[in-house]
């Protein structure tokens, strides 16, 4: 296995504000019902770009036609998640020619039982660092998403700290904020302890368990998002905030959480 550059001295990254995306699992089940009005409400919003998590719409085999569709939005495809087999020898130039033609740079595994079970992380690890190294070449960055159960113990570290820190520099650390603060983490030291990994973050809240008086809205929530963003900007290297949205508080349609997140954030992001 390849170890990381962990010990690599903090880079100085620029600290221009990275772009806002959002993760279009967000609004799921409005894509499903209308697709184009559900993006343009998302348009609207000011978001920067979507990140992809399998639902193109009627765009589904038009890449080309989806990225046109987004210019004429102002928006662009910050990512998408896709899953090892979508890349697997077979699959792997059909779907590496999608992204392209949809402009898409950086891929994410969104889910993966295996990177938390002991006979599965190195299969995990061992893809990340292939396919990485596969899709360098063609200028698409690929990493791996955590959920709350990566953080589990694993040979006297967590699952998440053993997938970092055998993978290489290239392989993106998508950090969900939201999963990492439910397992009971800081998010800002997970962006210090691996510099320049962070590329793409999800900017999500999913409270803690036995928490009261707090939303799971962008700040309405417990996560000091402020010095989240400086860390993320000045050490994570990160160049995308993915707004996500898994839970719709007071009644709020997915748009109108996805909404209130949106100016939650660009709240903090005035503050910088």
């Amino acid at each position: 296995m390849v170890t990381s550059t962990t010990s690599m001295a903090h880079e100085a990254y620029s600290l221009t504000p990275p772009k806002v995306s959002v993760q279009l699992w967000s609004v799921k089940d409005q894509l499903k019902d209308d697709f184009e009005v559900t993006v343009e409400a998302l348009a609207q919003m000011g978001f920067d770009g979507v990140e992809f998590a399998g639902d193109f719409g009627p765009f589904n085999r038009d890449a080309n036609g989806l990225r046109l569709y987004l210019d004429s939005l102002g928006m662009v495809a910050s990512g998408a998640h896709v899953s090892f087999e979508q890349l697997n020898d077979e699959s792997f130039t059909e779907t590496v020619a999608f992204y392209q033609a949809l402009g898409a740079k950086v891929l994410i595994v969104g889910w993966d039982k295996r990177a938390w079970d002991p006979k599965g992380i190195d299969f995990v690890v061992n893809e990340l660092n292939r396919i990485s190294l596969k899709l360098k070449p063609l200028g698409i960055k690929f990493g791996f998403h955590n959920h709350e159960h990566e953080f589990n113990g694993f040979k006297g570290t967590t699952f998440w700290d053993y997938l970092a820190k055998n993978t290489m520099q290239d392989v993106i650390l998508q950090q969900d904020v939201g999963w990492t603060t439910y397992a009971g983490r800081d998010p800002i030291e997970y962006v210090k302890r691996y510099p320049g990994r962070t590329i793409t973050t999800h900017y999500k809240v999913k409270l803690p368990e036995g928490v009261e008086g707090k939303l799971p809205i962008i700040g309405q929530d417990t996560i000091d998002w402020l010095a989240l963003t400086k860390a993320n900007i000045a050490v994570g290297g990160t160049q995308w905030l993915v707004v996500e949205q898994e839970e719709y508080p007071n009644g709020l349609t997915p748009l109108q959480a996805v909404e209130k997140s949106k100016l939650g954030l660009d709240n903090i992001l005035k503050q910088l």
